[in-house]
């Protein structure tokens, strides 16, 4: 190659290519107000809603951008027939939050792979018990934090 050729070979215009990814929410997502403990709260909506929510051994673990981890402490019910998994976890632990867009939040209940309730009809019945304050649901795309959850399927 001419020392011509090397210029115009380095001055050739580079192409930059983005990836973007979009998270694939595979949940639906209710906040919950509640002034008891998570026990007497998952007992009365065991009771409600005809749940098995029993508390997980170990503590639902959050990796944060910009606050390292938090540990929360959580009960689950897997449904292997409607391959539907109920997680019940506590917003606010060690100081940081599941959630920390929604800090007046006490509770999230995540229904993964949610192909067979009507989640409306369960937020009526939610906000109806008498351990619930008020209970809203909500689009995990609206949160940025919604992107460090991950649901294992072997807890």
């Amino acid at each position: 190659m001419t020392n011509l050729a090397l210029l115009f070979f380095f001055m050739a215009k580079q192409h930059k290519y983005n990836l973007t990814l979009e998270a694939d929410y595979d949940y639906d997502m209710i906040g919950i107000c509640s002034h008891h403990s998570d026990y007497r709260l998952v007992w009365g909506l065991n009771e409600l809603l005809k749940l098995k929510l029993t508390k997980a051994d170990s503590l639902f673990a959050v990796h944060h951008k910009k606050n390292g981890y938090s540990q929360h402490n959580y009960f689950i019910q897997k449904n292997e027939e409607e391959m539907l998994d109920l997680y019940l976890i506590k917003n606010k632990a060690e100081g940081k939050f599941l959630i920390p867009e929604k800090q007046q939040i006490d509770y999230f209940l995540f229904l993964v792979n949610n192909q067979t309730i009507d989640t409306e009809d369960w937020l009526l019945k939610i906000k109806s018990h008498s351990s619930v304050l008020t209970a809203f649901n909500f689009d995990p795309q609206a949160f940025s934090s919604t992107e460090n959850l991950i649901f294992d399927e072997n807890y």
